[in-house]
Formats: structure tokens, C-alpha cells, sequence
């Protein structure tokens, strides 16, 4: 555990050093997920690493415990400080690879925020997210999905690619900018070539994959590869 959190607060002063907006804690190596990871053991030690995050930067910080562990990552937020949550299954039910997505926790996940005097952690919605079977919705377009998300009060929706470093379709990313009426952001795929191209629909990128050595998610940290991203970020902003 204590490596564990000594590599999460290491890795987030370098992205903040570097100039990135807002950090996301994420226990990607909890592979293979189980749906709704909300036990102590997957919380317990989440909180640690998060709270450590904080406390280490001065950038916002955002948590999503994997998979759908939704209001334990509100909790977790609440008790560590973080600014905002990546929610899975806001709305709608789907087949994600580690089973069935069977109901949308907006309503109940709303109600606990404010249960907890929590309401100014964002709550940002997957639509449509990654890594599952959307057969169930096959009938409804991202459009619909950016709608009803921001219908049942998301603070801003996520938009992806069919899997973790793919980014979205431009023709699905450029409907959902055309519905949102809030902040919009890509959730995957976002690389220093593409990074224009995005930002010119998008408000904001998760970007973790293109940050690692050899683009794999699993791998350390590229100094190189951030560098890259930074600097086509800041020649946007330019």
C-alpha cells in the first residue's frame, strides 16, 4: 500500500508540474473488474491513495473506482476533497465486459450527494462508455444518450471511443457537442496528433494511455510523451 501511494502522489506532482488542468484517480490495475466494486478492500485503500493525491497538489482532483462503484466514489471524494467523480451508468443499462450494467444510478446516486452535503463534488457521465454492449440502446444515438444524461442533472458528460486509448468517432463526437448543453469531454484516445481536433468539439480530455511509455496504459509515466501533449495543448490555447 505504501507503494501504491507513493506512486500515485509521485506521478501527480509531475502532471501538474507539467501544466495538466485537473488529475484523475482511477484503480485501472484492478483488472479483472468486478461490477460495482464497492468493498472495503477496493475502498479502504482507493481512500488512502486519493486523500494522498489531494492533499499533494494543488490542481482539482477527480476519483472513479472501477467498475461502477459510483456512490463509493462520491464518499471517497467527500471524505478526501476531490472536486469530481467519472460516473459509469448514469443512465441507461448496457453489457460491459464485466457483466451486466442493469440500471442507471443517476437518481440514487444524486440523492446520496445530497445525503452528504455533497453537492459540490461534479458528478461527470460516461455515455454510452467503453469496454461494453450497447445492443440494449442500439435505438438511441449519442445525441440521446448527451440528452438524457444532462436531463437527470450530470454536471458535464464523457464521450469515448469503443475501448481504453481509441477516441470517439468525430461524427458521434461532433452530434454530441451539437446536444450538450454543458461541459463536454473525451474520454479516451486523445494523442498530441489529435488533440486539435478534439478540443475544437470538446471542453476538456482524460488523457492517460499517450502519457505512458510505448502508449500502454499500464506502463510508467513518459516524460517525452507528456511533454508532447502539453505542448500541443498549450499551442491550442495559443
Amino acid at each position: 500500500m505504501r507503494e501504491i501511494v507513493a506512486t500515485a502522489v509521485a506521478e501527480a506532482r509531475q502532471l501538474a508540474a507539467a501544466g495538466f488542468d485537473a488529475l484523475l484517480v482511477e484503480n485501472m490495475h484492478d483488472v479483472p473488474y468486478v461490477p460495482d466494486a464497492s468493498g472495503a478492500d477496493t475502498v479502504a485503500p482507493f481512500a488512502v491513495a486519493a486523500a494522498a493525491v489531494v492533499d499533494a497538489v494543488k490542481v482539482p482532483v477527480g476519483l472513479q473506482v472501477l467498475s461502477g462503484a459510483n456512490a463509493a466514489a462520491l464518499a471517497i471524494a467527500h471524505a478526501a476533497g476531490a472536486a469530481f467523480i467519472r460516473a459509469e451508468g448514469f443512465v441507461f443499462a448496457a453489457v460491459a465486459d464485466e457483466g451486466l450494467v442493469a440500471t442507471g444510478c443517476a437518481g440514487s446516486l444524486l440523492r446520496e450527494r445530497r445525503r452528504l452535503g455533497a453537492e459540490g463534488i461534479r458528478v461527470f457521465a460516461d455515455c454510452r462508455k467503453k469496454h461494453a454492449s450497447h445492443a440494449l440502446t442500439g435505438d438511441l444515438d449519442i445525441a440521446a444518450w448527451v440528452r438524457a444524461a444532462e436531463f437527470f442533472a450530470a454536471d458535464g458528460v464523457i464521450i469515448t471511443g469503443e475501448v481504453t486509448a481509441l477516441p470517439p468517432d468525430q461524427a458521434e463526437l461532433r452530434s454530441a457537442r451539437a446536444a450538450a448543453l454543458g461541459p463536454l469531454l473525451v474520454g479516451s484516445g486523445t494523442t498530441p496528433e489529435n488533440v486539435a481536433d478534439i478540443l475544437a468539439l470538446a471542453d476538456a480530455a482524460i488523457v492517460g494511455s499517450t502519457l505512458k511509455r510505448g502508449g500502454m496504459w499500464s506502463n510508467e509515466l513518459d516524460a517525452e510523451r507528456i511533454e508532447s501533449l502539453v505542448r500541443a495543448r498549450d499551442r491550442i490555447r495559443a
